[in-house]
């Protein structure tokens, strides 16, 4: 069987586009355009046939197979050549049960995506090998493509710096000047590709971006290309067949530009179309409070949009005000009865060094999908024997500032709950088995 996919109009007027079209927008009626798959094609197996298939590729060493994501080629991308394939093994992060802190507050059955455990220590990868890849099909088919560009706040140009200089293509990112962590501001320098940090937001660098791709020889790889979806959306069918096929009954995901729960929401959708899952999970949507349109939005019903001026926030890869995937979004919520929650600064802070306490490393993005759980359980909308996957999207590695800030008690305006300074004593005995003494008895 031939398997095939395509681009199509997410706002139904029916216009398609070959995936190797340089289009971002509906040239009819202006709506963003997803990744369409054949699924009378791809019921030529059987459910119970594509998990076998799945299963039998995880962790293989065949060409390009051992990839979480191109584990699941003929619903990714299945028109790529394996040769243009562009992947460093991306996927199968853990599946961690948060048993220390499920039992704390109350949930224990309690997991953590940990999505960060990836070569540039984020989801993002999972998106750009579908979106290199094709580039690099597009490049050996004779299209003049002379640079892929992308405006981030931080991931992304990682992701995007990595994969373009594993593909041998040159990259352009646009950074908002200080308001990415150093960790990520060094990784597409190191990677070799062209930073620019401008004098603006997030919001303001896409904006150039989307201008600059207007050239077809720069190929835009932010979230409006929805390529960059089809590789985020495994991480939904991953959690399934990590669970042995079984759907949990939530799943929070820190929320900023859209594009990820949109893809997260495909992903499901497109197993229940299949048959390999006969019920969804409820999806939740975690704002900060200084970056929020979708919640915003959300307490309208949807019914109306504004964008937002966002603030600055600790969680900075969500710092944005004008999401570009919203359409997306709202169309995901509505299919999975969704709900859309925000947290402050100081609730995403404690959240963050909460979990860490319990085993985890937790980076600020994530302590708002965790700020954003605590407060539905405690609202009584999570139920304590519910099972519930909180989406963790980076490694917390790369915000180290925040996290010596927070213990140090240097967060402005953050009293740091749990606060772990060290402790500066002079190279003595008694004054080393004095601190000691004061260790509590450990958790049983």
């Amino acid at each position: 069987m031939t398997y095939t996919s395509w681009y199509e109009c997410v706002r139904g007027c029916g216009r398609r586009y070959s995936i190797y079209e340089i289009v971002y927008r509906c040239e009819d009626c202006g709506g963003l355009l997803d990744v369409e798959h054949d699924l009378d094609a791809l019921r030529d197996r059987s459910p119970g046939e594509w998990k076998a298939l799945f299963d039998r590729r995880t962790h293989t060493h065949e060409w390009p197979y051992g990839s979480g994501v191109w584990g699941k080629k003929e619903w990714v991308c299945p028109q790529v050549a394996p040769e243009n394939v562009v992947s460093m093994y991306e996927g199968h992060s853990n599946l961690f049960w948060a048993e220390r802190l499920g039992a704390e507050i109350g949930l224990p059955d309690l997991w953590i995506k940990l999505c960060g455990n990836s070569h540039t220590g984020s989801f993002k990868d999972l998106g750009m090998t579908v979106l290199i890849s094709v580039v690099k099909q597009m490049i050996a088919d004779g299209q003049p493509i002379r640079a892929v560009a992308a405006a981030s706040t931080g991931d992304t140009s990682a992701a995007l710096a990595a994969y373009a200089a594993a593909a041998g293509i040159p990259a352009v990112v646009l950074l908002p000047r200080g308001k990415v962590s150093l960790e990520q501001l060094i990784q597409p320098i190191a990677n070799g590709a062209t930073v620019l940090s401008l004098d603006t937001d997030f919001d303001g660098c896409m904006a150039i971006v989307q201008r600059l791709a207007e050239n077809p020889e720069i190929y835009l790889a932010n979230s409006m290309n929805s390529l960059r979806m089809e590789g985020q959306k495994t991480v939904g069918i991953e959690i399934v067949e990590q669970f042995g096929w079984e759907p949990p009954d939530w799943i929070i995901i820190p929320s900023g530009n859209l594009g990820n729960i949109s893809a997260l929401g495909k992903g499901l959708l497109m197993m229940k179309a299949l048959g390999l899952i006969e019920r969804l999970p409820r999806l939740v949507a975690a704002q900060t409070e200084h970056a929020n349109p979708l919640y915003r939005s959300y307490l309208t019903g949807f019914k109306t949009f504004e964008p937002v001026r966002a603030k600055k926030t600790l969680a900075s890869a969500i710092q944005i005000g004008n999401p570009v995937s919203y359409e997306r979004a709202v169309k995901v919520l509505r299919a999975f009865n969704g709900i859309v929650e925000q947290v402050g600064e100081a609730e995403l802070a404690d959240a963050s060094a909460r979990a860490d306490r319990t085993g985890l490393y937790a980076c600020p993005h994530t302590g708002v999908a965790l700020g954003a759980l605590f407060k539905l359980l405690a609202r009584g909308e999570v139920k304590p024997h519910e099972r519930v996957v909180v989406i963790s999207t980076a490694h917390g590695l790369k915000f180290s500032r925040f996290k010596v800030d927070y213990h140090r008690g240097e967060l402005e305006g953050i009293a740091a709950r749990y606060a772990n300074p060290p402790l500066e004593l002079p190279a003595d005995y008694d004054a080393v088995l004095a601190a000691v003494a004061k260790l509590s008895s450990p958790a049983v």
